[in-house]
């Protein structure tokens, strides 16, 4: 209940009575809430990506609820995040579905599924106007997550250090990415590497890895990857990266509306902020960055992995009903936005 200064001053002595009445409420500002978050992202990454948005819902929830924030591999590592939630270990994630190895059936299609989207605007219409939210709150309830928020984060680009100039250059190339990313890529010669992600630039100066399929350029900056990496390859694997907000489904249960709210329009912001952080710095990188050099294999060439990701789609869809309904969404909304033409899609 809310209780304004008009009413206040008009009411008087009532006003005061209300308000003694309505101090168990503030009882969470002298013992607010505590929640533990883990993203994947390290902490040059993080202060972009996700801190922002933690300190803004602190800061709002004014000592009624606390979100203390973890690095990459701080609590737990990276591909047991999606455990230590579900256990209660912390209380919540940033992540996308793949490099927490959910054991959802729309695993498959979080961080980069091959090809499926071009542009970061992709996400936010697939998951709020295609229904693509419905499917994974609903896949997510089934092993006790609550799935907050989706949102585009950046496009999938190699990072070598040697160049890639076509197909053939990729065979042998021991490259960090993603699962799915991985076992696509596989056809091509790539030989996929999972390592710590504070770890990766490490592999690169040693010779571990030879390069990453991870980022886009503005990620390679800065995170320090462009520093151990020479080329960047400007045909992408996919446009935009599909990352979410996850929670404990009884830890969030706990939490008041009003709070799961505020919980909801600042991990939006955080989405919105990386739509533009990665639209703007991509291009500007590329032609302003001093560190890497493009190379690109030429369309002809590429229409072979686009041919290939069009069989990938359907081989996943074979593999249950949930990954066929996922499927079939992204097949209308790219016939729609072919359909649409410029700028919606060109060629």
């Amino acid at each position: 209940m809310t209780t304004t200064r008009r009413k206040f001053l008009s009411h008087g002595a009532l006003a005061a009575g209300t308000a003694a009445l309505a101090a168990p409420a503030v009882r969470a500002q002298s013992t607010p809430i505590k929640w533990r978050m883990q993203t994947y992202a390290g902490a040059a990454l993080g202060e972009h990506v996700c801190k922002p948005a933690i300190e803004q819902f602190n800061k709002i929830a004014a000592g009624q609820m606390e979100i203390e924030l973890y690095y990459s591999d701080q609590l737990v590592p990276t591909s047991e995040l999606f455990r230590a939630m579900q256990t209660g270990t912390i209380d919540a994630v940033q992540s996308d579905d793949d490099s927490m190895q959910s054991p959802t059936e729309v695993t498959v299609f979080g961080g980069y599924f091959p090809l499926a989207l071009r542009y970061s605007l992709d996400v936010p219409v697939l998951f709020n106007q295609y229904g693509l939210d419905a499917i994974w709150k609903e896949e997510y309830a089934k092993v006790g997550v609550q799935h907050i928020s989706a949102g585009a984060w950046d496009p999938c680009h190699f990072a070598t250090k040697d160049p890639i100039n076509s197909l053939a250059d990729l065979r042998g190339k021991r490259i960090f990415t993603f699962p799915t990313a991985g076992r696509f890529l596989t056809q091509f010669g790539v030989v996929p590497m999972q390592l710590p992600w504070e770890d990766i630039q490490v592999a690169l100066q040693t010779g571990e890895l030879d390069g990453i399929a991870w980022s886009g350029i503005t990620e390679d900056y800065t995170v320090g990857w462009a520093d151990v990496t020479k080329y960047f390859l400007t045909n992408n694997i996919s446009g935009a990266w599909i990352g979410h907000f996850f929670a404990n489904q009884d830890r969030w249960n706990e939490v008041p509306d009003h709070l799961k709210a505020l919980m909801q329009v600042c991990f939006e912001q955080s989405h919105y902020y990386r739509q533009w952080w990665y639209w703007g710095g991509e291009a500007d990188l590329r032609v302003n960055g001093p560190k890497l050099r493009l190379t690109s294999i030429p369309d002809a060439e590429w229409a072979t992995v686009e041919a290939a990701a069009a069989t990938f789609w359907d081989e996943i869809a074979a593999e249950s009903e949930v990954k066929a309904r996922v499927v079939e969404v992204i097949k209308k909304y790219n016939d729609v936005m072919s359909k649409a033409g410029r700028p919606y899609r060109y060629g």
